[in-house]
C-alpha cells in the first residue's frame, strides 16, 4: 500500500535500516525494497503465504529449472496442482487442466507432485513461524495466520520488523519465498498478502481499509465465488464501493446471512481472532451398534444424529470441511470408506447429511453393518462456507431453519428441537 505523504515510519526489508523519509532506494544498502506505512507499527495480525510453493521447491531442487515455466500436476489427462510465475504470464492457473495449460504454455516443464517433499518444507516454515508466536493458524501446508500482539518484547522489535526479518530467514535457509500481508483483521491481511507476489509485503491499515475497498471487485470478497458474483452482477453490484452505500438490511434480505457477510467486509469489519486449529485434520463423529444394521431406513436417522453432533462441532470451532467422510464397517469387520468433494465447504447439517446419504444409498444392498461414522475434512475457514445455492432455491430455506434451530438449543438444551429424520429414533 501506498502510505500518506506524511507517513515516516519505514525501513528497507533487505538490510532493516530505518527510513526517516521517504526515498525510492534505501540510504544505507541502494535496495529499493523499502517499506513505509502510517500505520507500519501498530499492526500485529498477519497473513504468510508461499510464493508457489510446489513449483519454487522444484526450482530450488533443479537451478536449471529457475528460468523456466514449471507447472505442477499430473499428466495431460489430470490438472494443475500451481504454476511458477512465469508459467502464469502465459495464462496457467491452479485447477486448470493440463492440456490447456500446455496449450497456453507448451515450453512448460511438468513435473509430477513430490508431496512428501513438500509437507517436509511446509513443517520447517510453519515451525519458524512458531518460533515467532504460539498464535498460528495454519490454512494449508503452505499458508497461515499470525497473531504477533504481544511479542514486540520478547523480540525486541515491532511485528512488521520481525515478519521482514522471518521472511529473510526463510529465503536463506529454506531456499524459497514467502509474500505477507499485515493488517488489522484477518480479510485484509489475506487480501494484502496477494497484492505484489512474489516476495511481497503489502499493508492495509484501518484508517485506509473502506478507501482501498471501494474499487475493488466484489470477489475480492471471501465466499462471494463464480456463481454468487453472477448473483449480484444481475442486481447491477460489481465493486465492493457499491455494497458500502448499501444497508445491513437490505443485504440480508436480499442474500440472507452472505448478506451481513457482505455488509462488514465490505466496510473492513472482521473480528475474527487466530485461533490454534492446526491439530485438527477432520472433524467427525461415530457410532458402534449394539445388533448390526443392515435397513437404509435404520441407518438414516443415525447417520442425521451423527451429522448434527459434526455441524456443532465445525460451528464451535469456527471452521468448515470441503469433504464429507462416509465410514461404514460392516459385521465382518471389514471398513468402507467414502468421500465427496463439495465445491464450497461447509458447516452445515443440511449440506453434510444430504451428501452422506448420497453415499450411503450405494452401500446400503442388504449387508449387515456394525458402525456408521460421518465427518469432513480438509478444513478450511468458515467465511468460504455455505454460498447461497443457485441451483437448489431451498437450500437458503433449509440454512435459515438450522440456524434458528442452533439458536433453540444454545438457549433450551440439544434435546429442544429435532427434525423428522430424528424424532421418535431413541439411538444415541
Amino acid at each position: 500500500m501506498t502510505p500518506s505523504a506524511d507517513a515516516i515510519n519505514g525501513f528497507c526489508r533487505d538490510c532493516l535500516a530505518e527510513q526517516k523519509a521517504q526515498t525510492r532506494r534505501c540510504r544505507s544498502c541502494g535496495s529499493p525494497r523499502l517499506l513505509y506505512h502510517a500505520e507500519l507499527y501498530d499492526l500485529t495480525l498477519a497473513h504468510i503465504d508461499c510464493d508457489a510453493f510446489y513449483a519454487t521447491i522444484e526450482k530450488r531442487d533443479d537451478p536449471e529449472l529457475v528460468d523456466k515455466p514449471v507447472i505442477i500436476g499430473g499428466g495431460k489427462r489430470g490438472v494443475v496442482s500451481t504454476a511458477c510465475y512465469i508459467a502464469r504470464i502465459s495464462g496457467v492457473r491452479s485447477a486448470m487442466p493440463m492440456f490447456k495449460a500446455l496449450e497456453l504454455c507448451p515450453d512448460a516443464v511438468v513435473i509430477r507432485p513430490n508431496m512428501e517433499k513438500y509437507v517436509k518444507v511446509g513443517r520447517q516454515v510453519r515451525q519458524m513461524m512458531m518460533e515467532l508466536t504460539p498464535l498460528v493458524q495454519p490454512l494449508s501446508i503452505d499458508e497461515a495466520f499470525l497473531e504477533l500482539a504481544g511479542t514486540e518484547r520478547l523480540h525486541r522489535d515491532p511485528p512488521a520488523r520481525i515478519l521482514a526479518r522471518f521472511a529473510r530467514r526463510v529465503e536463506s535457509e529454506l531456499g524459497i519465498s514467502i509474500s505477507v500481508g499485515l493488517s488489522y483483521c484477518k480479510f485484509l491481511a489475506k487480501v494484502a498478502s496477494d497484492l505484489q507476489k512474489p516476495r511481497g509485503f503489502s499493508i492495509i491499515g484501518e484508517a485506509e481499509a473502506k478507501d482501498f475497498l471501494a474499487p475493488r471487485p466484489v470477489t475480492t470478497i471471501w465466499g462471494v465465488g463464480k456463481a454468487f458474483n453472477a448473483t449480484l452482477e444481475a442486481d447491477g453490484i460489481r465493486t465492493i464501493g457499491q455494497l458500502q452505500r448499501m444497508e445491513e438490511g437490505d443485504l440480508m434480505r436480499r442474500y440472507g446471512s452472505m448478506g451481513q457477510r457482505l455488509y462488514r467486509l465490505a466496510r473492513g469489519m472482521d473480528d475474527r481472532e487466530v485461533h490454534l486449529n492446526d491439530a485438527a485434520k477432520s472433524v467427525s463423529a461415530e457410532t458402534t451398534f449394539f445388533d448390526d444394521v443392515s435397513r437404509y431406513e435404520d441407518l438414516v436417522p443415525v447417520l442425521r444424529r451423527l451429522t448434527e453432533k459434526v455441524s456443532a462441532r465445525l460451528k464451535k470451532h469456527e471452521i468448515a470441511g470441503h469433504t464429507v467422510v462416509l465410514k461404514m464397517k460392516t459385521a465382518d469387520f471389514k471398513s468402507r470408506t467414502r468421500n465427496k468433494r463439495l465445491e464450497d465447504p461447509t458447516q452445515l447439517t443440511d449440506r453434510i447429511f444430504r451428501t452422506g446419504l448420497s453415499l450411503m444409498e450405494k452401500e446400503t444392498d442388504g449387508t449387515k453393518f456394525r458402525l456408521l461414522g460421518i465427518g469432513v475434512t480438509d478444513l478450511s475457514d468458515p467465511t468460504l462456507a455455505d454460498p447461497p445455492d443457485l441451483v437448489d432455491h431451498q437450500a437458503g430455506r433449509r440454512a435459515a431453519a438450522e440456524a434458528a434451530m442452533d439458536k433453540l438449543r444454545d438457549k433450551f438444551g440439544k434435546a429442544a428441537v429435532e427434525t423428522g429424520y430424528t424424532f421418535g429414533d431413541k439411538r444415541r
